[in-house]
């Protein structure tokens, strides 16, 4: 079989190496990093632990995708403690909250409570989310077929543009896109499409990963060694090195070069242009990857709390300071922060008290020019003022909605869009990569082929980003390597399926 070099040993790399691996290619992952796993990554401090990207997924009952996609991969024993089924998320608008059920007569009962005449709306609202994702490589693991009628209307529409024509209530409109932050929507731009990937991913049940999100790096890196992969950490790549026709390998930072049959670069778009010095990539593809958008970055706030002082949450919360929930990600530093993310950490199924949480806010590269040049540990006291005072103000905002939070903490900690760069290679920092735009779909499209016939991409920034989007996309880029029949007949196969 071939040699296989995949940049990047986040889950992008992870999924794709397990996919091929089991195939019988030799895979040899690349990663700069200390630890694997990019934005499954967690960290502690002083006892307690964090995560820094994946801090709960959905689609995990048996039969579901992600299920089925980890099972296929040998990951079906991962550890999962449920969130609250009658409201896994609340949202909080102005100070009212709204919560977000499973399943389709949970979701209508719960908010048609305080929007009776949305009844009926509320139901189209679900069945168009899906609809469109059951109709969607979500679902039937193939690239998605924008000559479907329905799927490409919701490919070429905004968020806003759609539920609008579906929700009359212009509060309600606001209420189901409350969980805007877990794709860092943008208004008039993001795709209804993205929307429905990330709604429907948690529509059916939500679940954190018990011991964090770690835990299933570990799974994934304990089963890509039993097939004979390997990750290599602290070995950057420096270079796709080509001949006239296609990539012949990798070249790491100390010089080591990794030949390859295939390389698979899971990495941002823009990073990946820069590994190239190929005449095979044309300027005017380059020009277009490298002006990518990219999604805005956060601050976090990682909170360790003193034992048995907090108790377990077992739900996610969206707060929005105004009755407007879009645009939070544009404000001066004196509205700042117009909107949060609050969520405690699952240290243990049936946690009865929490141990640490996260408080997530919008941040853009904007405010950390002074430091665009600094390295984590070496940016100076001004930044540190700089983060003590968002802190404080994200702290005084999320203290509004819980009373007593801060009497409970311990400790606190803080990243910004510089610190996820830095530890994850993320350009900008950005929460989720490439930015989708329905006004300019084509410029901010980005596809798994490249120019070099053996050069394909995976990643956050190509598909969809999440633990679905993610692992689906690497689905269709291995097929370039074994064919797409091959691949959706080992999954059903590996589920028991008796499709023939």
């Amino acid at each position: 079989m071939s040699k296989v070099v995949i940049i990047g040993s986040g889950l992008g790399g992870l999924s794709c190496g397990l996919i091929l691996a089991r195939n019988g290619h030799e895979v040899t992952i690349l990663e700069q990093g200390v630890q694997p796993g990019g934005c499954l990554q967690c960290f502690s401090r002083r006892g307690a632990k964090f995560e820094t990207g994946m801090h709960f997924i959905g689609s995990m009952r048996p039969g579901e995708p992600a299920y089925r996609l980890l099972k296929y991969m040998g990951v079906d024993d991962l550890p999962l403690s449920q969130l609250d089924p009658d409201g896994f998320d609340v949202v909080s608008i102005a100070g009212k909250r709204y919560k977000i059920a499973n399943g389709r007569e949970k979701f209508v009962e719960t908010l048609a409570a305080d929007f009776p005449d949305q009844r009926e709306n509320l139901e189209r609202y679900y069945d168009t989310v899906r609809s469109f994702s059951e109709a969607s490589n979500l679902h039937s693991l193939k690239p998605i077929d924008s000559s479907n009628g329905e799927i490409s209307e919701f490919l070429l529409r905004s968020v806003d543009d759609i539920i609008s024509s579906i929700i009359t209530d212009p509060k309600l409109q606001n209420v189901l896109v409350g969980e805007l932050p877990l794709y860092a929507g943008a208004k008039g731009k993001t795709p209804f499409s993205t929307h429905a990937f990330i709604m429907d991913f948690y529509s059916q049940g939500a679940y954190r990963i018990v011991g964090g999100s770690d835990a299933l790096t570990e799974k994934m890196l304990e089963r890509l060694s039993s097939l004979g992969g390997k990750v290599l950490t602290r070995t950057p790549a420096a270079e796709i090195v080509c001949d006239d026709t296609r990539a012949t390998g990798v070249r790491s930072a100390s010089g080591e070069f990794f030949p390859a049959d295939h390389v698979i670069s899971t990495i941002h778009p823009t990073a990946t242009m820069a590994l190239i010095k190929s005449h095979l990539i044309r300027p005017a593809f380059r020009h277009r990857i490298e002006r990518l958008p990219n999604s805005v970055g956060s601050f976090a706030v990682y909170i360790k709390f003193k034992p048995e002082a907090m108790p377990y949450m077992n739900y996610n919360f969206f707060g929005y300071r105004t009755e407007q929930v879009w645009d939070c990600q544009f404000c001066t530093p004196e509205e700042w922060p117009k909107s949060y993310l609050y969520m405690h950490m699952c240290h243990e199924d049936g946690a009865k008290w929490a141990s640490s949480a996260m408080a997530l806010t919008y941040m853009g590269m904007d405010e950390l020019q002074p430091w665009l040049d600094t390295k984590v540990g070496r940016r100076g006291k001004d930044y540190e003022e700089f983060k003590r005072r968002k802190t404080e103000r994200l702290l005084d905002e999320v203290e509004k909605d819980f009373p007593g939070l801060r009497q409970a903490i311990d400790s606190v900690y803080t990243s910004t869009p510089l610190t996820y760069r830095d530890y994850t290679g993320i350009i900008d920092g950005s929460l989720y990569g490439v930015a989708k735009d329905v006004t300019n779909l084509n410029e901010t499209r980005v596809s798994h082929r490249t120019r070099i016939p053996n050069l394909l991409l995976a990643g956050q920034s190509i598909n969809s980003h999440g633990l679905l989007g993610v692992m689906v996309g690497s689905v269709v880029a291995c097929s370039f390597i074994l064919s797409s029949g091959e691949v959706i007949r080992q999954i059903e196969e590996a589920n028991g399926d008796n499709k023939k």
